[in-house]
């Protein structure tokens, strides 16, 4: 009979006991009041986050010289590349000229619904699914003004769909991101680029038929506010452009021009003959060296220019500064105690003296504008200059100028159409070859778009995302508290329990489903987080291969279709169709259960469970 071990070793092994229950409780606790605050939705995300990683540092979860640890994750660099990525991509006018010939044959309900979600569905594949969904908010507002359909029947749709491609690739959502880091820290190694796609196809698929066909489940009498972009919109300006002997449009109609801009630009007056000025009809044949007066916003009249190789008169090339010093466009309005009033930007001599360029005027009345350089300025008036942007607020503090609410004017600004298509494309290319890391190739993708002068650095630092990428590096030490305690295990081993009747298949099913209820309440990050571990411990006690429940956790965490606060797509689209927070259930129940009906069959088949 062996003697019993002395009592010094017998009460070391009680206290060791007694610290890790209290480490577990301690970490239960931080993550129910974290759960708790978001669903109280009364502080940001991201505060709370802060909040719940310093309880876990003062609580003695997380060692202090560890609490940071989440900040230089690969996922949250990859993240952030992202969606640096997606904005430019966005703003480069790439997608613009490809839907071009597209978008007058959506016509037919169904055919507008499955065509743009499709789009939305592949490009998320490729890019933040937040971005993918951002590029089509516009597209699907224009397609529902044109065919005087509600935006409501349109949006939803889209940003489901944003969900559902994401699932496609490891870049297409920020859970499939973590999921990889997390099978990386736990197994040795993270999952490929298109590991996801065998599961991620088939999904999206399903998902798009209950869309295409559904959407009619959606209450279409809501009105929203109109598109993001819409909130800053002014009436239109006024902008000069020269017509070079190289554009495409020499010897084509004022009509054709105007088509180009879709019915929002106007040609107001042709200036030729020796700067005689004509108010054209749509017949009239523009010539070489003809100067334009275009009316509309501009934005519009940005992708006209572009498309028609037009000069704007008074307007020099940026050249982008790398260092964060480079040149950039602002509105403005003038106020009644401005200087300029009654002045014309001939006589202010605006660039020589203040280093600025005029670009283009708003005013009510555009009858009174003859020529910019003329034209006098009059209180009210809304001004697009362009300037050194270090120098710009004491720039419009001289001339008495406020600044307007800031949009990502591209104005004279030079155009790089393909280049952002193409160095993501080729981050892409990258990646699945295994050549750098994910996270090092797209941020590599990122410096090569600002050091060229494709991307601002201004730009670049906007796109950031900075509360999610706060959220994500905040909650990853956390999580892994979680797992240090034993806190995964004691979880896992109580739903293994429960399990031990059910077949692996329902033990997938049940993970999966879990995953999909608790991401509505919880961040899908915070989810993947939160339950990521818990599948390996629970494939751990079940003696199953744990990369089954990984996907299930990946599939579960990005698919939100319930509630508007789960997931950022959601949120996007609930101002801009007016949707209430109970209009997402109806759609997004039987999208629901048509994504756990198929993604378990091709979880289980895809990755074996033993």
């Amino acid at each position: 009979m062996a003697s019993p071990p002395p009592m010094g070793r017998r009460v070391t092994e009680c206290r060791l006991q007694v610290a890790v229950t209290a480490d577990q409780t301690i970490v239960f606790i931080i993550l129910g009041g974290t759960l708790g605050l978001f669903i109280w939705n009364r502080w940001r995300f991201d505060v709370v986050a802060l909040v719940a990683l310093l309880s876990s540092v003062v609580l003695g979860v997380v060692p202090a010289d560890e609490a940071f640890a989440g900040f230089s994750d690969p996922a949250v660099v990859t993240v952030a590349a992202v969606l640096v990525l997606s904005a430019a991509i966005r703003s480069s006018g790439f997608l613009d000229m490809a839907l071009k010939p597209l978008l007058p044959r959506l016509t037919h309900p169904d055919v507008q619904v499955f065509v743009l979600a499709g789009m939305v569905a592949l490009l998320s594949g490729f890019m933040n699914n937040v971005g993918a969904l951002a590029v089509f908010l516009p597209v699907a507002l224009r397609v529902a003004q044109r065919t005087g359909r509600s935006p409501a029947a349109l949006l939803m749709p889209l940003s489901f769909a944003s969900l559902l491609g994401g699932l496609i690739t490891l870049i297409g959502t920020p859970p499939n991101l973590l999921i990889s880091g997390v099978r990386r820290d736990m197994l040795g190694e993270g999952f490929g680029i298109f590991d996801f796609a065998p599961v991620g196809i088939g999904v999206t698929l399903a998902g798009l038929v209950i869309i295409t066909f559904g959407w009619r489940l959606i209450p279409t009498d809501r009105r929203g506010r109109g598109a993001p972009e819409d909130t800053f919109r002014i009436e239109d300006y006024t902008t000069e452009v020269r017509v070079p002997p190289t554009s495409p449009f020499v010897g084509r109609t004022v009509a054709d021009l105007e088509e180009e801009g879709e019915g929002d630009l106007t040609v107001s007056t042709i200036i030729r003959d020796r700067m005689r000025e004509y108010v054209p009809h749509g017949h009239w044949i523009i010539l070489s060296d003809d100067i334009l007066l275009l009316e509309g916003d501009p934005s519009v009249v940005k992708r006209v220019a572009d498309a028609a190789e037009l000069a704007l008169v008074g307007g020099e090339e940026i050249a982008a500064d790398p260092s964060g010093g480079g040149y950039g466009v602002m509105e403005a309005v003038v106020t009644d105690s401005s200087p300029i009033i009654g002045s014309s930007p001939a006589q202010l001599q605006l660039r020589r003296r203040h280093g600025v360029n005029l670009l283009a005027i708003g005013r009510r009345d555009r009858t009174e504008i003859s020529r910019l350089n003329r034209s006098k300025i009059s209180a009210g008036d809304k001004l697009v200059l362009q300037g050194r942007l270090e120098g710009m607020p004491e720039t419009l503090s001289t001339l008495g100028l406020l600044p307007l609410a800031e949009r990502n004017l591209r104005l004279g600004q030079p155009r790089h159409l393909w280049l952002p298509a193409a160095v993501t494309g080729a981050a892409v290319i990258v990646a699945t070859t295994g050549l750098l890391p994910v996270s090092v190739t797209f941020l590599a993708a990122v410096v090569a778009l600002v050091v060229s002068g494709t991307l601002p650095l201004k730009e670049a630092y906007g796109a950031v995302e900075w509360p999610v990428l706060i959220l994500l590096a905040a909650l990853i030490p956390v999580s892994e508290a979680l797992q240090t305690t034993g806190g995964t295990e004691l979880l896992a081993g109580a739903l293994a329990e429960g399990m031990r009747a059910l077949p692996p298949v329902g033990a997938l099913a049940l993970i999966l489903g879990a995953t999909m209820l608790v991401t509505p309440v919880l961040n899908n990050a915070a989810t993947v987080l939160v339950m990521a571990p818990i599948g390996v411990g629970l494939a751990g006690q079940l003696g199953l291969n744990p990369d089954p429940f990984l996907m299930a956790v990946a599939v579960g965490a990005s698919c939100d279709f319930l509630t508007p606060i789960g997931h950022q797509s959601n949120t996007l689209v609930m101002s801009p169709a007016g949707y209430r927070f109970g209009d997402y259930w109806r759609l997004g129940l039987p999208v629901s259960l048509t994504v756990l009906a198929v993604a378990v069959p091709l979880i289980a088949w895809t990755w074996p469970l033993s």
